[in-house]
């Protein structure tokens, strides 16, 4: 049970603090509701972009990085197509330092032309090394852009084309700056040694007193729905055949994405699971397989990838899928094999909540998706799922024609 209080200031910006006596630590969240989807489809890459830029400097603290080094603390970040997440662990006594550099970096973060061309070239580099230079590197990218035809989820994070980020003038990337990062656009989570929460709350509110520069707009459409299935073959030099298949789904917010998780733990989460145990170690037609739900907050794609064995034709590969997916019409889960998956997703559960650094990033997360009072009790969200209901969703997103399937084949 994660204990927690909140409080939005008057800027806008929501703060959630969780007590945690058992640490000498503290970690700092800083949520931004900015990913990709955020992005203009001719200037794409720009939220991961930051990401970087944010580490870079800013007016008061212009070396972050040895700075906290100096401190014993340990930072990062992430972007994916919705959030921008920086998250730093210091000793509990330079807690006030942390929320002083992340609100310098929220307002005063230093964008000139020699900070910019260093991190255009990071992020360059980046894209060349693991999208362009490695095995199956832009597997997801084709993935993505046969899944979507319109919704902003089309591209990768790290930018839909690399000349995007390479072309970025500073107007550009000032205007994203101005727009997104501000306090009415983040969420704030401590988790750690804090002595008292309301004085947590108090040195936020001084320490975070500035107004909004900018105000973020929805700028994307949504996607419509699918009516057909499609399909798209690619010839890669690597050593094995891929095959993926994915089929929309709904947002992370919405109750049937506890039944499309735990429907991909069914398929794939572990050796007992139904198509690793078929398809892999009995029948030997993939070296590996899995189910996977994006999780998304707007509706996103239940996908299977497995990598076929040599010497397995890749359509045969494909029709061994399907024949496990009307298993689970024609032979459901008994309750035994649905509790299991249950206790299991339980257990991951627990384990994602005891570190500090967990707790502060899963705090800003669903605050963000406006389901905080969800953190504690969504395992019954889980328990309340029957196997009637697996089999219901089963059969209305695998046999109803609206899927997208990509053969990804070796030369």
């Amino acid at each position: 049970m994660i204990q927690y209080s909140e409080k939005t200031l008057t800027n806008g910006l929501n703060i959630v603090v969780n007590r945690d006596l058992t640490t000498e630590l503290v970690t700092v969240n800083l949520l931004y509701n900015v990913g990709s989807k955020n992005e203009n489809e001719n200037h794409t890459g720009f939220a991961h972009l930051f990401e970087h830029l944010m580490f870079s400097g800013s007016k008061n603290y212009p070396d972050f990085d040895n700075l906290i080094n100096s401190i014993g603390g340990e930072s990062n970040a992430f972007t994916n197509c919705d959030i921008t997440n920086f998250y730093c662990t210091v000793p509990g006594l330079y807690l006030e330092t942390i929320l002083r550099i992340e609100a310098d970096r929220m307002c005063n973060l230093i964008i000139d032309e020699s900070h910019l061309t260093v991190q255009k070239k990071v992020v360059t580099e980046e894209f060349k090394q693991r999208y362009l230079n490695q095995p199956y590197g832009d597997l997801y990218k084709l993935i993505r852009e046969l899944s979507y035809t319109t919704h902003p989820y089309k591209w990768q994070t790290i930018g839909k084309d690399i000349s995007h980020i390479e072309s970025a003038d500073l107007d550009i990337v000032r205007n994203f700056y101005q727009e997104f990062y501000n306090p009415s656009n983040a969420v704030l989570a401590v988790s750690g040694n804090i002595k008292d929460t309301e004085e947590v709350f108090a040195l936020a509110e001084n320490i975070f007193n500035f107004e909004n520069r900018g105000q973020k707009t929805v700028n994307y459409k949504s996607e419509p729905l699918q009516t057909e299935n499609r399909f798209s073959e690619v010839y890669r030099d690597v050593p094995a055949n891929v095959i993926a298949i994915t089929f929309p789904m709904c947002k992370r917010a919405d109750s049937d994405f506890y039944v499309f998780d735990l429907l991909s733990d069914i398929l794939s989460n572990g050796k007992s699971s139904r198509l690793y145990d078929a398809l892999v170690r009995n029948k030997r037609i993939f070296t590996g397989i899995d189910a996977v739900v994006s999780g998304d907050d707007d509706n996103g794609l239940f996908m299977i990838t497995g990598k076929c064995s040599d010497g397995i034709d890749i359509k045969t590969a494909e029709d061994s899928i399907w024949e496990e997916l009307h298993g689970l019409i024609d032979n459901p889960p008994s309750e035994q094999e649905f509790q299991k998956v249950k206790n299991k997703n339980r257990a991951t559960a627990t384990f994602n909540n005891i570190k500090i650094a967990d707790k502060a990033f899963n705090l800003a997360y669903y605050k963000h998706l406006n389901i905080l009072d969800r953190i504690n009790s969504e395992y019954n969200y889980y328990n309340n799922v029957s196997v009637a209901g697996l089999q219901s969703l089963a059969d209305k997103i695998f046999f109803t024609d609206k899927h997208n399937t990509l053969y990804y084949r070796t030369k």
